[in-house]
């Protein structure tokens, strides 16, 4: 482990505690800065803390977190060996969509955060975090599953835009679809040790084709921001 690299970023952290950007500050429990691996090659972020979230400090422990372990586990990862976040590290109120002056107040904390981390692949986990890190308005229903090397920062990474893990607890029929766009991160993880010049400009890499039936149920549920 590079012990400056965890030092940084558990002062960074230590500094976010005490985060007044946004009203979220006056009604939060705890701040849930982060977890995992400092030196993660996948970074996994998500929209927003929930109820036990705010209670623990620790992203992705309730439900959603528990799927989550299950589909990295499916792929020989575990929580230690990636570094979770989310999109806001403030729980917003009955757990209500992030607004965008929340986004816009916390955007530099997580963009601090991959600039200490050093990720090789991010995979964003919902629509939240793929528009906010793509800088497209293209829902997560279009794009899931289709990685392209981009710049977050001033880090080169490969973005990797997931279903959130809740989908599937909502919408059981969606478990296959994250259990298959999971099953490519390791191809991704070692194909991409090192981007290159040549691969600028090459755009997403496509996802197999998927029925259309299941884009018609996908597409029914769009309307959630977990979609």
């Amino acid at each position: 482990m590079d012990d400056g690299r965890a030092a940084a970023l558990d002062a960074y952290r230590v500094d976010t505690e005490e985060c007044t950007r946004c009203p979220l500050a006056g009604t939060r429990t705890h701040v849930v800065f982060g977890s995992g691996n400092p030196d993660a090659d996948l970074m996994l972020v998500g929209e927003a803390p929930g109820f036990h979230e705010d209670q623990q400090g620790v992203p992705f422990v309730g439900q959603a977190g528990q799927l989550l372990d299950r589909l990295l586990a499916d792929i020989g990862l575990a929580r230690d060996d990636v570094y979770v976040a989310n999109t806001l590290k403030c729980r917003p109120s009955g757990n209500r969509d992030p607004q965008p002056e929340e986004i816009a107040a916390c955007e530099p904390h997580l963009f601090r955060q991959i600039e200490l981390v050093q990720p090789r692949v991010v995979a964003t986990l919902g629509n939240f975090a793929t528009k906010l890190l793509s800088g497209r308005p293209l829902g997560i229903t279009r794009v899931h599953g289709q990685a392209e090397r981009v710049t977050l920062g001033t880090t080169p990474v490969v973005l990797y835009p997931l279903y959130h893990p809740a989908a599937a607890l909502y919408t059981p029929s969606m478990l296959g679809v994250l259990e298959a766009d999971f099953a490519r991160i390791p191809s991704l993880l070692d194909r991409d040790r090192q981007p290159t010049d040549d691969d600028a400009g090459r755009g997403p890499v496509p996802a197999p084709a998927r029925p259309a039936i299941e884009l018609v149920a996908a597409g029914a549920q769009e309307q959630l921001g977990l979609f």
